[in-house]
């Protein structure tokens, strides 16, 4: 008896079912390509229940005749394959024949389609891949398809399905991106009998800004670039608009939306030099090639894409998107240059002006500052010139005296430890010192400065310690906003004027859901129609903030997370962002009040030495290593 058998028709559609339908997105992001590739002007999606009980997608497009609708719902049935040269050439979004059968095997199944040649239309219903009935009916012209009980036959991959809420997402974030590559096509989405978004024929500049938010459209920036037969097209942000994860990135490659990293590394090439690590930027791009130099048949789902010239593809996309930069920054540039810039100088600032100042009031001292009307270039270069020269001497004179008399090289180091220890006791008589290392508390440390005004220069007992100000602050600030939400404390402030603000369509329906979540946060939001919301009051911290931003980024992070993952991981990632937005920044002038509050607050903290993303707050140079590196000590 053979152990190998030919699977049961209906097993293997379930099987194919698998690799194309993970979800209900996956079920309207199918129908609505083969609606595009019948080329409708007209698709509108009906959701019930998050997909679960209904996925309808009703199109104006070419519709079918009797005999095609009954083999489109059979396995490996497609009018776009004929050859073999044709799976090298592929010209459509579906091709693969795969899509309806797969569907129909895992569900209520019915069709409805008619040409405009045909007086009536053709019905079909099959329930888990097995057909039920066919019927002739009256009907439009296009195809009208609905998918009932998703899964219902399947009953291990209905379980896997997240919310309702994380479900219609997916299929939001699915029309979103269709609508954004097919601006001359009318999109329209509801959910239990509610429209929720739709979206008119337009422009890719005003399709684009629909989509992903009206706010960008004063910072678009066309990007069309050509080279032999791959030309780019599209739209990009200017760098100042970024978001935390790479979800504002769309390329459509002959159409088609694809996730390509060979595409999104060009992205930011083009941007290299632009952005902060950790920063994505925004961009909408379309590719057009030779259909025989891409192959799209990567994935069962569709979702990658292999190029034939990947070098050169890569290549016109990074320089498409940096001459669109670079038009740009010419422009700015040349409306803003100083008459006469100079370079960093070294001069006297008075203590009234300083940042910090230890020493008694009247008292000057020398610190870096940018400002080239105080000296002249030439007076800067000398005093620079003036103290290498001598740091320069007192080296080479110290080396040639222990190279000449080696017997006295333990006489100086022991003079220099004499020095250190009177020059200890000397500053004891001004600032008592304590064991800050041992009682593990930064008030005691006495600050000597702040460092380009991001990192805070301190003396402990046993050496110099560097406070980053964002990132103690960033510390500080998530652990009181996470303890007042442990103790159910609302601690928000109502905002004079709200602040109205536009997001995306897939960031609005995000932020719906999680208005209630966001209250116990100390964040009161309202919707305002549409894509807007009115935010009404913030925690405290973010009071003197801009709330725009914080809000994208935290809807970005949400989506990015996913609510399924847990509610818990998804608030205390909100909190981290609110804490991030809400701190002192780098690049910030701090008084000693405001410094000596900082050391004060970073003292109650649990976990003071790391900022809520895991970066040190802290970092010392203890007095042997300072010793080494100059090396007087060996």
């Amino acid at each position: 008896m053979s152990n190998i058998k030919i699977l049961p028709e209906n097993l293997s559609n379930k099987i194919a079912a698998g690799e194309v339908v993970e979800r209900p997105a996956s079920v309207v992001k199918e129908l609505m390509e083969n609606s595009l590739d019948a080329g409708s002007s007209r698709i509108f999606i009906e959701i019930e229940n998050g997909g679960r009980s209904l996925i309808q997608v009703a199109d104006n497009g070419t519709g079918m005749s009797h005999d095609d609708a009954l083999l489109s719902i059979e396995r490996y049935a497609t009018s776009k394959i004929t050859r073999d040269s044709d799976l090298f050439t592929i010209q459509t979004l579906g091709f693969r024949g795969e899509a309806l059968p797969s569907i129909a095997s895992v569900s209520h199944f019915s069709l409805t389609s008619r040409t405009s040649e045909a007086d009536t239309g053709i019905q079909i219903d099959v329930r888990g891949g097995r057909i039920d009935r066919v019927l002739e009916v009256g009907a439009p012209v296009g195809t009208l398809i609905s998918v009932r009980r998703l899964f219902f036959n399947t009953p291990a991959r209905r379980k896997f399905l997240k919310s309702v809420t994380t479900e219609m997402s997916h299929i939001a974030e699915a029309v979103s991106a269709m609508a954004l590559g097919w601006p001359k096509v009318q999109v329209r989405l509801g959910h239990n009998n509610k429209m929720i978004k739709s979206w008119t024929k337009a422009k890719p500049a005003e399709r684009v800004a629909d989509v992903l938010g009206a706010g960008l459209r004063p910072d678009l920036m066309a990007v069309n670039q050509q080279y032999e037969d791959t030309t780019v097209k599209g739209w990009i942000c200017a760098p100042r608009i970024t978001r935390s994860t790479s979800r504002g990135i769309y390329f459509f490659v002959n159409g088609r939306f694809v996730r390509d990293r060979v595409l999104q590394h060009a992205v930011f090439s083009g941007y290299a030099g632009r952005l902060v690590k950790g920063q994505y930027p925004v961009a909408v791009i379309w590719i057009e090639l030779p259909f025989d130099q891409v192959d799209v048949n990567v994935h069962p789902a569709k979702h990658e894409v292999r190029f034939v010239y990947q070098k050169r593809t890569h290549e016109v996309v990074a320089n498409a998107v940096n001459n669109a930069l670079a038009g740009t920054e010419r422009t700015r540039w040349y409306g803003s240059i100083r008459k006469n810039p100079e370079p960093p100088i070294l001069s006297k600032v008075a203590e009234n002006k300083s940042t910090f100042d230890t020493r008694p009031h009247g008292q000057d001292k020398t610190v870096i500052r940018s400002d080239p009307n105080q000296n002249t270039p030439e007076s800067s270069k000398k005093l620079q010139s003036q103290m290498i020269t001598a740091h320069l001497k007192e080296q080479l004179t110290r080396n040639d005296i222990e190279k000449k008399h080696p017997d006295i090289k333990q006489n100086l180091s022991e003079m220099d430890s004499k020095f250190q220890k009177v020059a200890i006791a000397q500053t004891s008589t001004h600032a008592v010192q304590k064991h800050i290392w041992e009682k593990h508390t930064f008030s005691d440390l006495r600050v000597i400065g702040q460092f380009h005004n991001t990192y805070l220069i301190c003396e402990g007992d046993d050496g110099l310690v560097l406070i980053d100000q964002h990132a103690a602050h960033e510390r500080i600030t998530y652990e009181q906003l996470k303890q007042n939400r442990h103790g159910k404390k609302q601690a928000s402030q109502q905002l004079l004027l709200p602040e109205t603000i536009e997001l995306g369509f897939r960031e609005a329906q995000i932020l719906t859901e999680m208005i209630p979540e966001f209250k116990t946060l100390g964040l009161e939001i309202d919707p305002f129609g549409g894509t807007a919301f009115v935010v009404t009051a913030v925690p405290e911290p973010l009071v003197k903030r801009q709330v725009g931003p914080l809000i994208e980024e935290l809807v970005e992070k949400i989506a990015d997370i996913g609510v399924g993952n847990g509610l818990d991981m998804v608030l205390d990632q909100c909190l981290k962002v609110m804490a991030c937005h809400s701190t002192i920044r780098a690049n910030q002038i701090l008084s000693n009040k405001e410094i000596n509050a900082l050391m004060v607050q970073l003292d109650q903290c649990e976990r003071p030495s790391h900022c809520p993303h895991g970066r040190p707050t802290w970092i010392q140079w203890n007095l042997r290593a300072l010793q080494k590196a100059f090396n007087r000590i060996v």
